[in-house]
């Protein structure tokens, strides 16, 4: 009797490892270009070398069984590995190729395109495949392997993890030129409490830091109302409906168009850092290995090439209507 699994291929497992993702036959012929009864005969023959079904199947499409989610762990690796094996020879030929796997938080996805697009310039062989989620998300995606590298504002301390800071991030509140809160001559954190302060959800990098902001100043923060998008954010922001505290790499446009005003907070625009992370101890693909070096050598200055500057003509309307009709400081 042979031992399981000696004549199975790559292929196989590729395919396999597809299916236990996506759990429908019909994804998985899309995205590996096969034909439907192609991928019904590799697992067919996959489980016929394990000599154990790896898969029930249902209307509702596959599930795996105890043996197909074993299975379906060594596949991961050992497809990983044979990726790792094919960047490293491209890399010994002094070429950088293969897939760059990174995740990114929400806010990370507005500053991450150019700095891609200049990589990709340098190493035109490397594909990029994007992960976006929230911090949570990309936290788990990097635990499990499903990224190389994750771009936050603050290192998981859940994780055996490298963190290295590689470009500054500033963020401020913001609100319509129309919001009262404009027409105060020095407005303060108390009186934004009064202003249906809008922001993202528990965990995430701005939620964070305007927690943080309301303790140190010995103050509760008033949470007018919680969005999971900062898109979400920013057109209720612009529409009048509260004062938000975003990225200012998220509102660039915004700020640019005179839709959003930063509120003239002493101390505005806050500064934090931006991260790249990577698992400890584990050998990163030359392609994340080159980015990552990048992004520290050219991260800070493209990423401040983008950033937003207030000039004359994007001066706030409301800034000098108060200046014209100065108003005292609501009081209380």
């Amino acid at each position: 009797m042979s031992a399981p699994l000696r004549n199975a291929t790559l292929r196989q497992l590729a395919t396999f490892h597809t299916l236990a993702r996506l759990r429908s036959i019909s994804q998985t012929a899309e995205e590996m270009h096969l034909t439907q009864p192609a991928v019904s005969l590799q697992i067919g023959i996959l489980e016929e070398s394990a000599g154990t079904p790896l898969l029930t199947r249902s209307a509702r499409g596959v599930k795996l069984t105890e043996a197909g989610e074993l299975l379906d762990g060594y596949a991961q690796r050992m497809l990983a590995l044979w990726r790792e094996a094919g960047e490293a020879m491209a890399a010994q030929r002094g070429m950088i190729a293969g897939t760059l796997r990174i995740g990114a938080v929400t806010t990370a996805e507005y500053l991450l395109p150019h700095v891609l697009l200049e990589f990709v310039k340098l190493h035109p062989k490397v594909k990029v495949k994007l992960q976006v989620g929230n911090r949570a998300e990309v936290t788990s995606a990097l635990a499990v392997q499903e990224v190389d590298l994750a771009l936050m504002g603050r290192p998981p301390s859940e994780l055996r993890a490298t963190a290295t800071a590689f470009a500054r991030h500033p963020m401020a509140f913001v609100a319509a030129p129309s919001h009262p809160v404009l027409q105060l001559a020095a407005p303060t954190l108390a009186d934004l409490n009064e202003c249906n302060l809008l922001v993202r959800e528990r965990g995430s990098g701005t939620r964070s830091t305007v927690e943080s902001l309301y303790r140190e100043a010995g103050l509760d923060v008033a949470i007018g109302a919680e969005l999971s998008s900062n898109e979400a954010i920013k057109q209720m922001c612009a529409a009048g409906f509260g004062v938000a505290f975003l990225s200012m790499h998220a509102c660039v446009l915004e700020l640019q168009a005179g839709l959003l005003v930063q509120v003239p907070l002493p101390g505005q625009p806050v500064e934090r850092d931006w991260y790249v992370i990577a698992l400890s101890g584990r050998a990163m693909p030359a392609a994340a290995a080159a980015f990552e070096a990048f992004l520290r050598e050219q991260g800070p200055a493209l990423i401040d090439q983008r950033r937003y500057q207030p000039t004359a003509a994007t001066a706030p309307a409301a800034a000098a209507a108060a200046a014209k009709k100065p108003r005292a400081r609501r009081s209380g």
